[in-house]
């Protein structure tokens, strides 16, 4: 099974020089042997977004290039819609990314590697597989 890795995870593998990698960065490099990563463009996105050097930047790009996309359809964003809207509801923020991630793995049935606790809240409120490790 494929799993959606989230942006901070992949800066950790890509940006982080030095220290000893957390968990997630070395599940990462099994699913990446595994032939197991499925990429959102939003999350490439992310992934390169704040690189001043454009050297860094094309370096980035290059290696992320080696995992295709998958592409959200008009469902994953009218559920992504409302995720964020239910969330709002309950006094919870996140970004309009964050909630197509969570509704891209709903509708596709694939987990989620992430760093970010945000995404345990948003489980609270509607289904969403998280990878723990």
């Amino acid at each position: 099974m494929k799993v959606i890795v989230d942006s901070d995870v992949w800066s950790e593998a890509l940006r982080k020089k030095g220290g000893e990698p957390s968990p997630e960065r070395n599940f990462l490099g099994e699913l990446i042997t595994e032939k197991r990563v499925q990429l959102l463009g939003c999350i490439r996105q992310e992934a390169l977004q704040g690189l001043r050097d454009e050297a860094q930047f094309e370096r980035l790009r290059a290696a992320l290039q080696a995992f295709p996309e998958r592409q959200p359809s008009q469902n994953e964003y009218e559920m992504a819609a409302s995720f964020y809207n239910l969330c709002r509801s309950k006094g919870i923020q996140g970004s309009s990314t964050d909630f197509l991630i969570c509704a891209c793995s709903a509708v596709w049935g694939l987990p989620i590697l992430t760093k970010d606790r945000d995404f345990g809240l948003y489980a609270q409120h509607f289904p969403l597989k998280l990878v723990k490790v």
